[in-house]
C-alpha cells in the first residue's frame, strides 16, 4: 500500500509541470524564417527546437499564428482553427507539436477571446445583417449619442489611442478596445461561449499543452457600458479608471475553460495575460477552479531597486499562496522594451539584466523568458521609419513595440540577418542591426562568459538542484541595496542592486564554490558582492 501511495504522489508531481516550469516565449514572426520570405514561421520554429531543448526550458509559448490580416500582427484573428499562410499550414502546426514533444517540450498557444479581426466571418455577417440582427448580437454594437447618433455611445478610449468606437455606414457604432480592425466580442451571448469552448477543444485535440489567454481581464464590460468619468462600477488600473477591465464576470468564463482543460490528460494549462490593480486582484485569476498561472506584470514593471523588488516578490508570493497557485516571474515580452534597455542599456543594463535573470530563476514558481533575452539583446531604438508598423504607435510614437520584435541572430555570418533566414536571404521583416553579429547564438556558444552560457548554466542548475523550483523562500538580513534569501534544500541567493561593491555576511552554512554568478565575487569570511550582481550558493549542514 505504501508503494502505491508513493507512486500516485510521484505521478501527481510529474503532471504538475507548470508549477515551476521555465517557459520560453517564441514571437513567431521573429524567431526563425524557414521558407526565405523574411518572416518567421512554424517551419523555422521546428528547425530550432533542439536549441530550445538544449537551452534547458520546459515549454514554449507561441504567439498567434492563426489566419489573420495582420493589423495587429496576428492578435486580430480571422479564423481560429487554421494557420495563416505566412506561418505555414495546419499540417505544419501538427508537425511542430509532435517534434516539440519528442524534444521533451510542452507547447502553449495564444488564444484571443476579447476580440476578433474585422475580417472574421462573424463580423462580416454582422455588417451585412444590419441593426437589430442576431448576427450583430455576437459583437457590441450600439446606437450613438447626439441628435443624429453622430457621437460615440460612451467616452471609452482605445488602448491604441482615439475613441474605442467606430461608426458603420448604417449609423451604428461597434466597440473595439484596441484597433478598429479588432471588434470586441459580446461575451453575454451564448454563441460566443460555445465557439471558444469548441476552439479550445480543437487545439487540445491536436495536442497543445495549454493556452495563453490574451486580455484575459477584458471580455466582460460593466453593465450598461457607463462612461469612464461617470461610473461607480470601475476598476483602478495604474492611473486609468476603466469599466471594461478586470470585471468580476470574467471569472466564470475562466472557470468554464478550466473544466475543459481538466477533461484532458496531461495537465493542460491556462495562462492569463491579466492586468489587475493589485496582486490580490490578480490572484483571483488563479484560484483552484480558474486558470493555472497569471503573468506577474507587477514584477516586470519593478524598477531596479532592492526594496522595490523585495516588496513585489513578497506580496506576489503571499497572494498566490492564499489560492494555492504558483507565482510567475517575467522580465520581458513582445509588448515591452527589453529589460537590458529598461535597466539602463549598454554595459550597465546588461549587467543588471544578467543579475535579474539569476534572481528570477532562484524564485519559487514559474519563469517566462522572451526570445533573445538569453543573448542579452537590447531594444532596437533606431529602426528606420519605413519599417515601423506597430498600431500602438498611434497612441504614442515612443511606445511602439517594433524594437523588441527584431529577429533573432543565429549565426556569426558577415551580413544580417545572421541566420534568421536561409542562406542567401538578406532581408527580414524588421532589419537586424549589424552589431548583433557578436550577440548571435553561434558567437555566444563559443564564449563561456557569454550571456547565453550564463542562461544555459543557470537553467541546468535550476533543473538539477533540489532547492529550486516550486516552494518558498526565507529572507535574510542584508545591507541596504541588497537582497538575500535561502531556499529549503540548501541554496542561498545574494543580490547587490547598488553601483558599489558591498560586503555582506556569508550565508550560514555556505560552502563554495559558487553555483553561479552574474559577475565575479571575492569571498572569505565575508562576501564582497560586485555592483549589480547576483550569486547563487550551496548551503551545507542546513
Amino acid at each position: 500500500m505504501t508503494e502505491l501511495v508513493e507512486d500516485v504522489a510521484a505521478s501527481e508531481t510529474a503532471t504538475r509541470w507548470w508549477r515551476d516550469a521555465v517557459i520560453y516565449q517564441v514571437y513567431v514572426r521573429s524567431f526563425a524564417d524557414g521558407n526565405g520570405d523574411g518572416v518567421g514561421d512554424l517551419l523555422g520554429v521546428r528547425s530550432r527546437l533542439r536549441y530550445l531543448a538544449e537551452l534547458g526550458v520546459d515549454a514554449i509559448w507561441l504567439t498567434p499564428f492563426f489566419t489573420s490580416p495582420m493589423a495587429d500582427f496576428g492578435y486580430d484573428v480571422a479564423d481560429y482553427r487554421d494557420v495563416d499562410p505566412i506561418f505555414g499550414s495546419l499540417a505544419d502546426a501538427k508537425a511542430l507539436l509532435d517534434d516539440a514533444h519528442r524534444h521533451g517540450l510542452k507547447v502553449i498557444v495564444d488564444v484571443v477571446p476579447n476580440h476578433t479581426s474585422d475580417r472574421h466571418a462573424w463580423f462580416q455577417e454582422a455588417l451585412a445583417a444590419g441593426p437589430g440582427s442576431p448576427e450583430r448580437e455576437r459583437y457590441i454594437f450600439r446606437e450613438g449619442r447626439g441628435p443624429r447618433g453622430e457621437l460615440p455611445p460612451n467616452d471609452w478610449e482605445s488602448i491604441f489611442g482615439g475613441a474605442a468606437w467606430t461608426r458603420v455606414p448604417d449609423g451604428q457604432w461597434y466597440l473595439h478596445l484596441f484597433a478598429p480592425e479588432q471588434p470586441d466580442l459580446n461575451w453575454e451571448h451564448p454563441e460566443v461561449h460555445a465557439e471558444f469552448a469548441d476552439i479550445f477543444r480543437f487545439w487540445l485535440d491536436l495536442g497543445v499543452d495549454g493556452f495563453r489567454v490574451d486580455v484575459a481581464h477584458g471580455m466582460v464590460k460593466a453593465d450598461g457600458l457607463p462612461d469612464v468619468g461617470h461610473s461607480d462600477q470601475v476598476r483602478l488600473i495604474g492611473a486609468d479608471i476603466v469599466p471594461f477591465f478586470d470585471q468580476d464576470g470574467v471569472h466564470e468564463i475562466h472557470r468554464s475553460w478550466r473544466r475543459i482543460l481538466d477533461s484532458y490528460e496531461g495537465e493542460r494549462i491556462g495562462v492569463a495575460e491579466a492586468w489587475a490593480p493589485s496582486p490580490q486582484r490578480l490572484a483571483n485569476y488563479v484560484r483552484p477552479d480558474e486558470l493555472h498561472q497569471a503573468f506577474n506584470f507587477h514584477f516586470l514593471t519593478t524598477p531596479w531597486d532592492a526594496a522595490a523588488f523585495r516588496e513585489v516578490i513578497g506580496v506576489s508570493l503571499e497572494t498566490v499562496t492564499l489560492v494555492g497557485a504558483p507565482s510567475t516571474w517575467v522580465l520581458s515580452n513582445h509588448d515591452v522594451k527589453r529589460h537590458v534597455t529598461r535597466y539602463g542599456g549598454g554595459e550597465i543594463g546588461l549587467r543588471r539584466a544578467r543579475a535579474a535573470t539569476l534572481l528570477m530563476l532562484a524564485l519559487p514558481g514559474s519563469a517566462y523568458l522572451y526570445q533573445g533575452e538569453e543573448l542579452g539583446l537590447p531594444e532596437v531604438l533606431d529602426l528606420p521609419e519605413e519599417y515601423l508598423q506597430d498600431p500602438q504607435r498611434l497612441r504614442d510614437p515612443d511606445s511602439g513595440r517594433d524594437g523588441c520584435r527584431v529577429p533573432m541572430p543565429w549565426t556569426a555570418t558577415d551580413e544580417p540577418p545572421f541566420g534568421f533566414a536561409p542562406p542567401g536571404i538578406y532581408e527580414s521583416w524588421l532589419p537586424v542591426p549589424p552589431a548583433w553579429r557578436g550577440l548571435s547564438v553561434e558567437a555566444q556558444l563559443r564564449d563561456s562568459a557569454s550571456t547565453l552560457s550564463l542562461y544555459r548554466s543557470a537553467l541546468r542548475i535550476r533543473q538539477e538542484h533540489p532547492a529550486l523550483g516550486d516552494g518558498a523562500i526565507s529572507w535574510l538580513d542584508s545591507p541596504a541595496g541588497t537582497l538575500a534569501f535561502t531556499r529549503d534544500g540548501g541554496f542561498a541567493c545574494l543580490i547587490n542592486m547598488t553601483a558599489e561593491w558591498v560586503e555582506v555576511e556569508r550565508p550560514l552554512g555556505a560552502a563554495g564554490p559558487l553555483l553561479a554568478s552574474a559577475d565575479p565575487v571575492i569571498s572569505g569570511d565575508r562576501v564582497r558582492l560586485a555592483p549589480d550582481s547576483t550569486t547563487w550558493w550551496t548551503l551545507e549542514n542546513v
